[in-house]
């Protein structure tokens, strides 16, 4: 069903905007794993709106409530059911929606699929839903750093045409620096023109798009399927499954086509013991497995699609009107993606490494 995610360890997301809870059922937990509502709260407090004076005003706590599946504080192997109760939804907002169709939002496709909709905030198609997929995702971080110390850094690089320069990319940001600015770029001076150029939009109520980088290292050689479930592939099936992506490139991406196979191919080289490369044009994938290099990535959001500007739209009935929406959105949702980004990655290589461990390690000993 379209609302579960993974293979053997599977996420399966449930609620709306509006409604009174959002959370995530979680079903192949290895065993004994550590769980604390602690450190999943820790990732949950970087997505919740009305976090800083460029995102969405709306005010969540998104307290995290284990249901099931976790006894004396460790994963018992049954599902694992956390919730999150919403206690700000202003619906009354969203009355003139229900009767207009909101440019390039999910209203009318909805509308058109199912012949209902929950025009509250979105309903489903709201970026609210991402909740379960971090609370999710946080379990599946410890999982990868207890397996092999695996980091999941993701960060902005650009906001509408502000871009960070590249060579203050290079190195492998932390924590601590994405977090310094609330629009979570770790070039301070980048940072500020984002954020002004974030609030300007706002004031002419507008909305701007961006780009997120994700760099992933410490994945071993050896995840991902060929063919039809390449570990670039369900990475990139993993993106473009939030709210608001309109672009994914893995590595060199679009900037490859203007490489000569002699500038792009990635030499084999031995380092610290191991079989590497010495370029990584290829984004730490060949041929749809990862290859031990670091694993990097850049998604594009596009502008929040409600703004408060007046727009040309048509009704239920087919009439055209104009919609200027209320209700209290983000004028730029990027920032606040970055959390669900570095979520995905983790879910996509948890799945992974259990499915190759399923075929690949379980027996390997027999035969």
């Amino acid at each position: 069903m379209p609302n579960v995610f993974g293979k053997l360890f599977t996420v399966s997301t449930w609620g709306e905007s509006h409604g009174p809870a959002v959370g995530v059922v979680i079903d192949g937990c290895p065993p004994r794993l550590p769980v604390s509502c602690e450190e999943i709260q820790a990732d949950l407090d970087r997505r919740r709106p009305g976090q800083s004076d460029i995102t969405t005003p709306r005010k969540e706590d998104d307290r995290v409530e284990i249901l099931s599946g976790v006894f004396e504080g460790r994963a018992t192997g049954a599902p694992i059911s956390l919730m999150v109760r919403s206690s700000d939804q202003r619906p009354s907002a969203y009355d003139e929606m229900r009767e207009k169709f909101r440019p390039s939002h999910a209203d009318f496709t909805y509308q058109e699929k199912y012949g209902i909709r929950d025009h509250r905030g979105g309903g489903r198609s709201s970026a609210r839903e991402t909740i379960g997929r971090v609370a999710a995702g946080a379990l599946a971080r410890k999982i990868l750093a207890l397996a092999g110390n695996v980091e999941i850094r993701a960060f902005l690089t650009q906001v509408h045409d502000i871009v960070a320069p590249e060579d203050s990319l290079v190195t492998f940001p932390s924590l601590a620096e994405v977090e310094a600015t609330p629009v979570r770029c770790p070039h301070p001076a980048t940072a500020e023109r984002m954020i002004a150029r974030i609030k300007e939009a706002r004031a002419a109520g507008d909305s701007v798009g961006g780009i997120i980088r994700c760099r992933i290292r410490g994945v071993p050689p050896g995840l991902g399927e060929p063919v039809f479930d390449r570990l670039e592939a369900d990475l990139a099936k993993a993106m473009l499954s939030l709210p608001a992506t309109k672009g994914f490139e893995i590595g060199s991406g679009f900037a490859g086509v203007r490489l000569r196979g002699s500038e792009h191919n990635d030499p084999f080289i031995v380092k610290e013991g191991r079989v590497g490369t010495s370029t990584n044009h290829s984004g730490g994938v060949q041929g749809g497995i990862s290859n031990g290099e670091e694993i990097y990535f850049n998604v594009a959001f596009k502008p929040t699609a409600t703004i408060t500007r007046a727009q040309k739209t048509v009704d239920v009935r087919g009439a055209e009107t104009e919609l200027a929406a209320r209700g209290r959105h983000d004028p730029c949702v990027v920032p606040r993606a970055v959390p669900i980004v570095e979520a995905m990655a983790a879910l996509v290589l948890v799945d992974h490494w259990m499915r190759n461990a399923a075929q690949n390690e379980t027996f390997r000993t027999k035969f």
